[in-house]
């Protein structure tokens, strides 16, 4: 296998893991965020405790993307790849807070003496770390990978497609939550997120199965067209 499938494999499971994190990770903590009156069903903190153990698994995931793609991306513009990679970082560290909000939130609630104040505070810095996230920074990296997807011809065109739309749609989406157009957990708000969703699925499905297309290992010069790298053949 040559190190170019491998990091095809190992980024394409990557975005698989992180599907995986984020859905089990906000399946298994939602009912402690929505708790009546700070009071917890009966094992909604440990329930919240493996959420937030997925979590952590989901920034890792996150982090790992950009670090597993970047050799391959640097070749077709170190810039993009290099905002590329810490974007990941930084969608990686919002997580983080919001995943600290919940923790805090588990000893509040299992204290039982927490003012409202507090505990009504611990869940909106998760639901804005959600939505800056998750939303947001994950709007701006799908756009940069699927525009030098598209450019290098990393994969087939109609996955870098799903990328380029998916990416400004779930940042316009995050916007109108932020105004209150409509709630984040709501039909519009899935509805928004579900491009980007087939973008993750598609692409990593594609690196596992395929690994990068032919351009993966050409350098681009100036004009933008591709250039075949000294010593490799056609």
């Amino acid at each position: 296998m040559s190190p170019d499938r491998r990091t095809a494999v190992a980024a394409g499971s990557l975005f698989l893991l992180t599907e995986a994190a984020a859905i089990a990770g906000a399946v298994l903590y939602r009912p402690l965020l929505g708790a009546a009156d700070g009071r917890l069903a009966q094992g909604a903190d440990t329930r919240a405790l493996l959420g937030a153990l997925c979590e952590v698994v989901l920034v890792v995931a996150v982090a790992g993307t950009g670090a597993a793609l970047f050799p391959v991306l640097r070749r077709h513009g170190e810039g993009l790849a290099l905002g590329y990679a810490f974007g990941r970082l930084l969608e990686g560290a919002v997580i983080t807070v919001g995943i600290v909000a919940v923790l805090a939130l588990v000893t509040l609630r299992r204290d039982g003496g927490a003012a409202d104040g507090a505990d009504a505070a611990l869940v909106a810095v998760h639901d804005w770390t959600f939505l800056l996230g998750p939303n947001i920074a994950l709007g701006l990296n799908t756009v940069l990978l699927a525009y030098l997807a598209y450019r290098a011809r990393l994969v087939p065109r109609f996955i870098a497609v799903l990328g380029l739309v998916g990416g400004p749609l779930i940042c316009a989406s995050a916007v109108a939550v932020m105004f209150g157009a409509y709630e984040q957990l709501s039909v519009a708000g899935a509805s928004a997120a579900l491009p980007v969703f087939a973008w993750e699925l598609a692409l990593a499905g594609w690196l596992i199965v395929r690994g990068f297309g032919p351009g993966s290992g050409a350098a681009f010069r100036a004009d933008g067209e591709a250039a075949e790298p000294t010593g490799v053949r056609r």
